[in-house]
């Protein structure tokens, strides 16, 4: 499925998705993530002995929330599945992740063998801003 550019605007963008997955009975586990973009896939990075890794290992649909941390009344609702496990020994695809939200190289460096890069398919999307502003009492 092709992204809209609001939905990749917001993956671009320096906003946390919540990552959902299938434990082995069926219920869901849901994580926040970083997230990047190639093309229309979304990167998530995370190591093989994640609930994460583990979970898509076994059953590869995922779902993903994201805001965007200036109006978190701008979101999207995403559905698909992962369609790649990329090894990212060398912690390319990591470190860039990081810099983008924290502006440094990620720190934790040990296992390199164990990181890995999620590549998601998108199979279903939805974006919307909705008519509110946010104000906290």
């Amino acid at each position: 499925m092709k992204l809209s550019d609001e939905i990749k605007t917001l993956i671009r963008g320096v906003n946390f998705a919540h990552f959902a997955t299938l434990m082995t009975d069926g219920s869901p586990q849901v994580a926040p993530v970083w997230v990047d973009l190639e093309g229309d896939s979304i990167l998530v990075c995370t190591g093989e002995g994640s609930l994460k890794a583990k979970n898509t290992r076994r059953d590869p649909r995922v779902g993903l929330s994201i805001i965007a941390m200036d109006n978190p009344y701008q979101e999207a609702q995403l559905r698909g599945r992962i369609v790649e496990r990329r090894p990212d020994p060398e912690f390319k695809t990591m470190d860039r992740s990081a810099r983008k939200y924290t502006g440094r190289p990620f720190p934790f460096r040990d296992n390199p063998t164990q990181r890995v890069v999620l590549v998601i398919q998108v199979d279903r999307a939805r974006y919307a801003v909705l008519p509110f502003v946010h104000a906290p009492a």
